[in-house]
């Protein structure tokens, strides 16, 4: 399964996660909130919030914060009726690309997004036409030096998780989305700190990209992950993160 998850590894590497824009409790709020709309206030009778509420507390999000997006989300406080909505399509070197968003004005976002697209030499597609690229799955990313190889696959393996792949600096254990929570409350009982843990999609395939396109395609993921709608972003490319300038 290697490869699965390069954008994954090169956002860890490049410094380009969520928290370092000021972006991951805007986020997270979203998420809580559409999550206990769907599914309850409840985190133990709905592993969505369930899952939400731990990204959260990792991501040393205040619990008041928690606790008033969960009450949003079940109308026991008034609060924005926000959507969600799943976007598709092409960037530079034929990659394929995949986000989900959450807004409050769906127009706003769609026009936005079409935008970003076209700005960074893609195209934004129509339903499915890349989607079904793409696989459900458990990420937990783990720092090497945060665990032993042959401990973490001890414990991972036994809680169920599919694989454990060998990412640069970091371990990448993949589990499917049933799993997920179990291997993941797993390594956190035994200790094992984690760079990030949550719901993702995996390309079935990976399209190699270099130089120019490279670039490109990596601008384009960066500029979709910075509009304030956007949750998550896929993509297929495959691009070798030691070439990737730090700075």
């Amino acid at each position: 399964m290697s490869g699965h998850s390069k954008w994954s590894t090169i956002k860890h590497k490049k410094g380009a996660a969520d928290a370092k824009r000021g972006k991951i409790f805007t986020r997270l709020i979203k998420e809580i909130t559409v999550a206990a709309r769907m599914g309850g206030g409840s985190p133990e009778h709905n592993p969505r919030l369930r899952s939400a509420i731990a990204e959260a507390k990792s991501s040393n999000m205040p619990a008041s914060n928690t606790e008033r997006a969960i009450k949003k989300g079940t109308g026991e406080l008034e609060g924005i009726r926000y959507e969600e909505v799943t976007y598709e399509g092409y960037g530079p070197g034929g990659v394929a690309v995949l986000l989900d968003a959450i807004t409050d004005n769906k127009n706003r976002t769609t026009g936005e997004i079409r935008k970003i697209f076209s700005k960074g030499n893609g195209s934004m597609g129509e339903q499915n036409c890349v989607g079904w690229m793409f696989d459900s799955k458990g990420l937990i990313v783990i720092r090497k030096d945060a665990v032993s190889e042959d401990k973490l696959m001890e414990v991972a393996l036994e809680a169920g998780a599919e694989d454990i792949e060998d990412e640069d600096d970091c371990f990448q254990v993949v589990t499917d989305p049933g799993n997920f929570l179990g291997v993941r409350d797993a390594l956190d009982q035994a200790g094992i700190s984690m760079v990030s843990a949550k719901l993702d999609k995996t390309p079935q395939n990976t399209v190699r990209v270099e130089g120019k396109d490279a670039s490109q395609v990596l601008r384009l993921a960066e500029a979709l992950e910075d509009h304030d709608d956007v949750q998550n972003v896929y993509a297929n490319f495959d691009i070798d993160p030691d070439s990737i300038p730090t700075d």
